[in-house]
C-alpha cells in the first residue's frame, strides 16, 4: 500500500481530483451512515442539497489528492499555491511573537499546512504541528516522514506535545491545528456549532493567552483542472478576559461564516458532534 501512495504522488493533480470527486460520490451512495451524517449536518446548517451537493467530491478529493500535497517536492507545490489574506501571516509572524494558525475541515486543509510550510519556513522556521500515529504501520511510516518534511515538526498529541507548540511560539514560528476537530475529553468544552452543542478545544486559547500569539484561520479552495490552491486567510481576535466558552462560542461563530460562504467543500460526514473520547 505504501508503494502505491508514492507512485500515485506522481499523478497530474487534475487527474487525482477527477478520481476523488467519482471516489466522494460512491463512498456517499454506498454508506447509508455516512449519507444520512452528511444530510443531518447540512439540515441543522440550513444548507440544501443543492448549495451541499459538491462537498461529496470535495471530500473524495480531500483523499485522492494527499500523496500529490504531501509528498511532491515543495519546488513543484509553491508556483501553483496562492494567497488571499497572505499579508496577514506575513504581519504576524514579523511581530516575533509566532502565528497559531487553525485550519479547519474547510477545502484542501492540508494543502493549506505544506503552502504555509513552504513559503514562510525559510524565513521563520518550521511549523510545528500536532501529530497522531495512524492505526496502520504503512500509513504511519508516511506520516512521520511528512510531518518531518523540511519546513515542519511534527509535535504528538500528548502533554509533551503541547511543549513542543509552546517552544515553537516563543521562538516567532507558526503552529497547526485544526480548530473543529473533537478533542479529548478535558480538553475543551461545549460551545454551539450551528445551534447544536460542540466538543470545542480549548488548546488554541490557552497558547494565544501564554505567548500573545496571534491567531488565524485558513481555509485552501481547489482551483478547476488541477491548475493548484487558493489559500484564504482570517484574522480571529480572541475576546479579551473570554472564558473558554466565550472564546469558543465565537470561534465557531467565525467557521459557521467562513463553512456558509463555501458549503460545497465542507466535510459534513465528519463527526462534529461525537462525545470525546477518554484519554489516557
Amino acid at each position: 500500500m505504501q508503494h502505491l501512495f508514492r507512485l500515485s504522488a506522481r499523478l497530474p493533480l487534475s487527474l487525482l481530483h477527477a478520481l476523488g470527486a467519482l471516489l466522494g460520490w460512491v463512498v456517499y451512495l454506498a454508506s447509508g451512515t455516512y449519507r444520512q451524517r452528511f444530510r443531518d449536518n447540512t439540515a441543522l446548517a440550513g444548507i440544501t442539497h443543492a448549495a451541499a451537493r459538491g462537498a461529496i467530491a470535495a471530500t473524495g478529493r480531500l483523499v485522492t489528492e494527499m500523496p500529490w500535497v504531501w509528498l511532491r517536492p515543495q519546488s513543484v507545490k509553491q508556483p501553483l499555491i496562492s494567497w488571499k489574506g497572505g499579508e496577514l501571516i506575513e504581519a504576524a509572524l514579523s511581530r516575533g511573537k509566532g502565528v497559531i494558525l487553525m485550519t479547519p475541515h474547510l477545502g484542501s486543509f492540508e494543502a493549506a499546512a505544506q503552502g504555509v510550510a513552504g513559503h514562510f519556513a525559510p524565513r521563520y522556521g518550521a511549523m510545528t504541528t500536532l501529530y497522531k500515529p495512524s492505526r496502520f504501520a504503512w500509513f504511519d511510516a508516511i506520516l512521520r516522514e511528512v510531518r518531518s518534511a523540511p519546513g515542519l515538526e511534527p509535535a504528538p498529541t500528548t502533554t509533551a506535545g503541547v511543549r513542543l507548540l509552546l517552544r515553537a511560539l516563543k521562538a516567532g514560528r507558526p503552529i497547526g491545528l485544526l480548530p473543529d476537530q473533537v478533542p479529548g475529553e478535558g480538553l475543551g468544552v461545549w460551545a454551539p456549532f450551528f445551534g447544536r452543542p460542540a466538543y470545542t478545544m480549548t488548546l488554541a486559547f490557552r497558547l494565544a493567552r501564554q505567548t500573545g500569539a496571534p491567531m488565524l484561520l485558513a481555509w485552501s479552495d481547489r482551483l478547476p483542472g488541477g491548475q493548484g490552491y487558493v489559500i484564504n486567510m482570517e484574522l480571529f481576535e480572541l475576546p479579551a478576559d473570554a472564558s473558554n466558552e466565550a472564546a469558543a462560542a465565537a470561534l465557531n461563530a467565525q467557521m459557521e461564516q467562513m463553512i456558509l460562504k463555501r458549503p460545497d467543500l465542507y466535510l459534513w460526514g465528519y463527526a462534529r458532534y461525537k462525545q470525546p473520547r477518554q484519554e489516557g
